[in-house]
């Protein structure tokens, strides 16, 4: 049942003293209790009754709202006979955790709201998990042995009518039920999900795409044997999976998304069982990189590397190619966008957040192909984290950088930066906000271990070039280090300006005067390589009316568009402006 309904039920002499916004909580049971230190009794989404016997300053509150929003409960009952009015310290710290807050009349006994919600909730569960209950315990031991996942899907399917997919944050999908959600639903679920998460919501989050209304909740381990909770949102949020059900949760009665909890936690313990699984690859990828940035001799790398070839690319038989791609996650402060300058700080007091791990995890997921269901597809991936980087090893077959074998060649094989990004941006940037940024840089592939190196810094150096580049998540590959795009974003911004001033500003002054597109000419006749009649057939001109457009900039700017050097500058000028 919904705290709401207790509220709205006049024999329970309730009275709301702030929490308005969270009255949509779900009880699970009641607890009395005067305990200064109540948690070890309480197991989550309690209505706690308190006489207030334990309060004996004004200082006590803090310390006791802390302990029952940390436990999980639902909200907290004050009675008035013992105080008559309920103290205003108390009030407060309820308003500072989030935790609703009834005044009980005097002339209600506890033992009257008690009966009330344990009536309530038995019924409901009764009515809502009779026909489940045998599932209900195949499904708490479900786990590796169970068949995973999509068991307990299907459990959900079967048993609730409940369509439900997990979710990695790119929106990819890693277990369902039937249908697969359509990839363009997934991301914008992924997104929905980050952006609800990292605004400090509490799950489930609802959202609607396409008219279907769908609820989003997170999967945490939060039993016995979890990782400790994580000091800032933003060191998971990237990380963790979610769990799309189409349905809305919000009228649902409490047991239900109780079941719901429940099935989140068994999908959790999966989830850390395979990332456990991880910790080979990354031990490989770890030791490689050690010995490449400690400049070992190749011959040593090259015994590393033929350790996990095996390992990543089982039943190869050949030595692979090898991939570097490096990934950086920056954090700002404040809201402010993150920068270089802002590693590993968070933007909530300064908090500190290890980036690496982040970027890590980040990394691993991303260079899953996004139209591989199943958390198995990224076997072949190893990422190893070094100070505030990811850097991810990544084996090729050598067929696939084989000139002569189809689709291949040396130039355009192996994997690309734009590629790398073009699926997940959306929900990322969602779960980067307003004060984190995702870099990354992919090296070519190098056939030796003598390479490796270089692809390393070959990699660092493109993540460098992403990392000048505006927008919140941005890639950049080898290829664009042997272009002018490596050094224009490292161009000074007030040098820039005045660059671009110097020559495009009487341009613009006379096309906003006489609306003569100098210009779109400039840029289409650049483009052109200068070809007179290609330009003019571009743009459905005369050739004599494009030589007129061209002497026109000539004379404004005092360049001379038939000198290689002027049409440079110009074509810089443009590409910076």
């Amino acid at each position: 049942m919904r705290l709401r309904a207790l509220l709205e039920t006049d024999a329970l002499g309730l009275r709301l003293l702030g929490g308005e916004d969270e009255l949509d909580r779900g009880v699970r049971g009641v607890m009395t209790t005067d305990l200064r230190d109540p948690s070890r009794y309480l197991s989550g989404g309690e209505l706690v009754l308190t006489g207030l016997a334990w309060r004996r300053t004004a200082a006590d509150s803090e310390p006791f709202v802390r302990i029952l929003a940390g436990a999980g409960v639902a909200g907290l009952a004050a009675g008035e006979a013992e105080l008559g009015n309920i103290p205003g310290d108390l009030i407060e710290a309820c308003s500072r955790h989030r935790l609703p807050l009834f005044a009980v009349n005097e002339s209600v006994a506890f033992a009257t709201i008690t009966e009330h919600v344990v009536r309530q909730v038995s019924g409901e569960r009764a009515g809502d998990l009779a026909a489940v209950v045998d599932r209900h315990r195949r499904l708490m031991t479900s786990g590796p042995a169970g068949g995973g996942p999509e068991v307990v899907l299907d459990l959900l399917g079967s048993d609730l009518d409940l369509r439900a997919w997990v979710l990695s944050p790119t929106g990819r999908q890693i277990a369902g039920a039937g249908d697969p959600l359509p990839g363009e639903v997934s991301a914008t679920l992924a997104g929905e999900h980050l952006a609800a998460t990292r605004a400090g919501r509490r799950g489930p989050h609802r959202a609607t795409v396409h008219g279907v209304t769908y609820s989003l909740f997170p999967i945490r381990n939060n039993g016995r044997g979890a990782a400790p909770a994580s000091r800032d949102v933003r060191e998971t949020v990237l990380s963790d999976w979610l769990l799309a059900v189409e349905a809305d949760a919000g009228d649902w009665p409490a047991a239900r998304l109780d079941l719901l909890q429940g099935v989140t936690q068994l999908i959790a313990v999966e989830r850390d069982r395979r990332e456990a699984a991880r910790t080979v690859r990354r031990r490989l990828a770890q030791e490689v990189l050690e010995l490449v940035q400690a400049g070992a001799a190749p011959a040593e790398i090259a015994a590393r590397l033929r350790v996990a070839a095996p390992v990543l690319l089982p039943g190869l038989g050949t030595a692979p190619h090898w991939q570097v791609v490096v990934a950086r996650v920056d954090w700002g402060q404040d809201g402010a966008p993150g920068t270089a300058g802002a590693v590993g700080t968070g933007g909530t007091g300064g908090t500190a957040i290890e980036a690496g791990p982040v970027a890590q995890s980040l990394l691993e997921e991303i260079l899953v192909d996004p139209g591989a269901a199943g958390p198995d597809s990224a076997d072949r991936i190893a990422v190893a984290h070094t100070g505030d980087e990811a850097i991810a090893l990544l084996p090729l077959p050598a067929t696939a950088l084989d000139p002569d074998a189809p689709e291949a060649g040396s130039s355009e094989a192996g994997l690309h930066a734009d590629a790398l990004l073009l699926s997940v941006r959306d929900p990322l940037s969602a779960g980067l906000a307003d004060d984190g940024r995702l870099t990354l840089g992919v090296s070519a592939a190098v056939s030796s271990a003598e390479g490796l190196r270089g692809a390393l810094e070959e990699a660092r150096h493109a993540r460098r070039v992403a990392a000048a580049r505006p927008g919140r998540v941005c890639a950049a590959g080898h290829h664009e280090l042997a272009s002018h795009v490596l050094l224009l974003p490292f161009v000074p911004d007030d040098v820039r300006r005045a660059f671009t001033a110097r020559l495009l500003d009487p341009l613009r002054d006379y096309d906003q005067r006489h609306r003569a597109e100098l210009i779109p000419t400039l840029e289409a006749f650049l483009d052109c390589d200068g070809s007179w009649t290609r330009c003019a057939t571009r743009l459905h001109l005369h050739v004599n009316t494009l030589r007129y457009r061209v002497g026109r900039i000539e004379q404004l700017t005092g360049r001379d568009l038939s000198r290689l050097e002027d049409k440079l500058d110009f074509f810089l000028a443009l590409r910076m402006s």
